[in-house]
């Protein structure tokens, strides 16, 4: 019998591949099409090295209960993203303990997973998270750096399963093969890594001194100067024209407000530059990406909209018509924790957006502010004073209205001097971004660095 030549493609390899039986898990082409993962540390099978930890809490038993609510993303992988009362809940979530790791099964092919540690407060997941912990022998840090790897997320994408949404189960997971040195040789690695990342660390600690000067510059542009809020005892005298909540709290320190009514510029409620204020829609969304985007109080970070972890509603032409976003929509976060309520952003794209009841729509009138000037105004002192005095607060939660935000105060120059303003902080704001995206760039690089110490 002749010998059988095998096909060939154009660089004279063999077009067959040969997979030993005992190693098919999916019947899936390009799960076995790409070569095998490498490395001078002997190669495991990761799922005898983790476990799932599906321990779900009934939150809603508990419906005046707060709960911390954690979220994922594939820029900072685990955050703590909100508060929530268990009434609000309406299914069990995912407890999530500390050292363990989590992903979106639908998104952890872009590395969105995360690894909670002790400087996240929040300790529960939606379930539709996928968690899981590692035994003694796999440090979770070093599990956590090697998803972020290109090599290993490239086996990621080639093991998801789905011909609509690519989906990662945890046993599909656990079939993987990883390198796995010691535990002590982890651990060097792992050394190694943040030793590259100092640099990163002292450039966010840069950005951070940066987004300080924001708020400097804008207190002295406007000549406010702002007293401390304390709580004060006995009586105490305010001015009635801005009195506008009957409750001790506020009324005790309405006084720590003095510096912005004494500004240089004219000072004005919000309501009185307003178009209109709208609460966003309260229907139930969907992690499925059908329908319109939602954006939620966890899209708003440091001014910003961050348009990651959304979730999609369907609608109407009609509904369309009153809840999508325009351009120069600022978005106000009215729940949340104490720290994070009151956050703002400024809507600026061209695409089809919604948004979700726990944020607030405002529309300025153009011809009186600059949308991006009140956008610095509300995340300055100057808002987050008001702010700390106007939230009321029950087991964690805090709440600013429609009514209360409207009847925020602010100082407003005429509108050749709040853009001057704008292009000031916003070239401030520009040089801080470049200090997190010059650290971001260091972590892939020390990134790249433990990939070619582990991966060959």
């Amino acid at each position: 019998m002749e010998n059988l030549q095998l096909p060939t493609n154009k660089m004279g390899s063999s077009c067959l591949k040969y997979i030993p039986f005992r190693d098919i898990v999916l019947w899936d082409v390009k799960r076995y099409a790409s070569e095998r993962i490498r490395s001078k540390y002997p190669i495991v099978r990761l799922g005898l090295h983790i476990q799932e930890e599906s321990h779900k809490v009934k939150l809603y038993d508990y419906p005046e209960k707060e709960f911390g609510i954690l979220g994922v993303n594939n820029k900072v992988g685990i955050f703590d993203a909100y508060t929530e009362k268990g009434e609000n809940i309406n299914q069990s979530y995912k407890k999530m303990e500390e050292g363990w790791l989590a992903y979106n099964p639908y998104r952890v092919n872009v590395g969105s997973i995360g690894l909670r540690t002790d400087q996240h407060k929040h300790n529960f997941i939606s379930p539709a998270y996928v968690v899981f912990s590692c035994k003694e022998t796999l440090l979770p840090d070093f599990l956590f750096k090697l998803f972020k790897t290109d090599r290993f997320n490239k086996i990621i994408k080639e093991s998801t399963t789905g011909s609509v949404r690519q989906n990662l189960t945890i046993d599909i997971l656990k079939t993987l093969d990883i390198p796995l040195p010691s535990s002590d040789i982890q651990a060097a690695l792992l050394a190694k890594y943040y030793l590259k990342t100092q640099s990163a660390d002292a450039q966010d600690k840069s950005a951070l001194r940066k987004e300080e000067e924001i708020a400097e510059l804008i207190m002295n542009r406007l000549g406010v100067h702002l007293k401390s809020t304390v709580k004060k005892k006995g009586i105490t005298f305010a001015k009635f024209s801005f009195i506008d909540r009957w409750a001790a709290d506020y009324l005790f320190n309405v006084s720590s407000i003095k510096g912005i009514t004494e500004s240089k510029y004219p000072v004005h409620k919000v309501r009185s530059i307003l178009l209109s204020c709208q609460y966003g829609l309260s229907e139930k969304a969907s992690e499925e990406p059908i329908g319109i985007p939602m954006l939620r109080m966890n899209n708003i970070f440091n001014s910003e909209l961050f348009f990651e972890d959304l979730k999609y509603i369907k609608l109407t032409e009609k509904q369309k018509e009153n809840v999508l976003l325009h351009k120069g929509d600022l978005l106000f976060n009215r729940t949340n924790s104490k720290e994070l309520v009151g956050k703002t952003a400024v809507f600026d794209r061209d695409e089809d957006y919604t948004f979700a009841s726990y944020l607030i729509r405002l529309k300025v009138n153009p011809e009186k502010v600059n949308v991006h000037f009140i956008n610095y105004l509300f995340n300055s002192p100057i808002g987050r004073i008001q702010i700390d005095m106007i939230s009321r607060q029950v087991l964690g939660q805090a709440n600013v209205n429609a009514q209360e935000l409207q009847d925020f105060i602010f100082p407003i120059p005429d509108i050749t001097t709040q853009e001057q303003i704008v292009a000031d902080l916003s070239a401030i704001k520009a040089e801080a971004n470049n200090l997190k995206e010059l650290a971001e760039q260091h972590r892939k690089e020390a990134i790249k660095e433990f990939e070619k110490a582990v991966i060959e």
